[in-house]
């Protein structure tokens, strides 16, 4: 089973329990803040709220890379989407740290963790090590059942940041597209099918039709 088809059978309630093997070279991508776009469906006293979030800086630059890394490893881009980079998740993740204060000290000591926990194995700080390292490190934290106690804070903050970025990826076009979610469109009724009919004994009565269209 290839990669995205494995995220995609994993339930929201299940993705802090699940990462997925990464093979591909991870490289820290460069992360600019879009231009603010307001959601569906947002009251003006929601959006002028939203956009005075937005506009504000919480991360730092290496803490955004960081982040971009990790979430590039998560979901990376394949032959049939793009990664979770290009679905803007770092900038996602930032504002829910701002909407939701409390997600800050977990996200921002869970990088210093992640990269002291990297120096000490390879001499640099996370995104700067190797594409390997970076897996290696990964592997560590990413299965809270099989880790070490020594990790444990390294497990939470990777559990944390797992279910942002899935949840982040999976609100966007892109993820709409990639699990080819439809939403509500129109339909037609045509009816229950012939052979469901045949098989209980039952038939149309067109006079019900007349009557009631």
């Amino acid at each position: 089973m290839k990669r995205r088809e494995s995220l995609k059978a994993l339930s929201l309630g299940s993705l802090g329990m699940a990462v997925l093997p990464a093979t591909a070279a991870v490289a820290a991508p460069e992360v600019d803040k879009g231009k603010f776009t307001p959601g569906p469906g947002r009251t003006d006293a929601e959006i002028e709220r939203d956009k005075k979030i937005y506009e504000q800086d919480f991360m730092t630059p290496h803490e955004m890379a960081t982040i971009a890394v990790l979430s590039d490893i998560i979901v990376p881009a394949d032959e049939k989407s793009g990664s979770a980079t290009d679905a803007g998740v770092p900038d996602f993740i930032e504002f829910i740290a701002k909407d939701m204060p409390h997600y800050q000290l977990p996200i921002r000591g869970g990088i210093k963790w992640l990269d002291n926990y990297s120096r000490k194995l390879n001499g640099k700080n996370f995104k700067d090590t190797s594409a390997a390292n970076q897996i290696a490190i990964v592997d560590t934290i990413a299965y809270p059942e099989e880790a070490a106690p020594e990790v444990s804070q390294g497990v939470a903050f990777f559990s944390m940041v797992r279910d942002l970025t899935l949840t982040g990826f999976y609100t966007t076009q892109i993820g709409f597209e990639d699990i080819e979610y439809k939403g509500n469109v129109p339909n037609m009724w045509d009816g229950v099918p012939q052979d469901v009919l045949d098989k209980y004994g039952f038939e149309y009565d067109p006079l019900y039709f007349e009557n009631n269209d």
